[in-house]
């Protein structure tokens, strides 16, 4: 059976201090934000996204709305023009990443 080599007390990494990884830079902010700070840096970073979850949420009400009052046309019409909504928001989505990726290169 072989023995064990000496042990060393030196931690890999120091706790307080982040460990380093190439290609990763750490955030800007030193403060932690609230979660509606938050969502304002969100929404100005890409506004899109909030317009086509409205948008989504605003169709699907008036298309529920619709179908409950027995207007069944004008239902169909809503939930096509939700699933639109919600295309485009993922198309924001989607858009807004590889714009902040593209800005993230040096």
């Amino acid at each position: 059976m072989a023995t064990p080599g000496p042990v060393t007390s030196e931690a890999p990494f120091e706790p307080p201090q982040p460990p380093v990884i190439e290609g990763f830079k750490p955030t800007v902010y030193t403060h932690p934000e609230s979660v509606k700070e938050k969502f304002l840096r969100k929404t100005r970073e890409n506004p899109m996204v909030p317009i086509g979850c409205l948008g989504t949420a605003a169709a699907l009400a008036y298309g529920l709305f619709c179908f409950h009052r027995g207007h069944s046309q004008r239902s169909q019409l809503m939930m096509r023009t939700r699933i639109a909504a919600q295309g485009f928001t993922v198309a924001a989505i989607l858009v807004g990443l590889a714009v902040s990726s593209m800005k993230s290169r040096p």
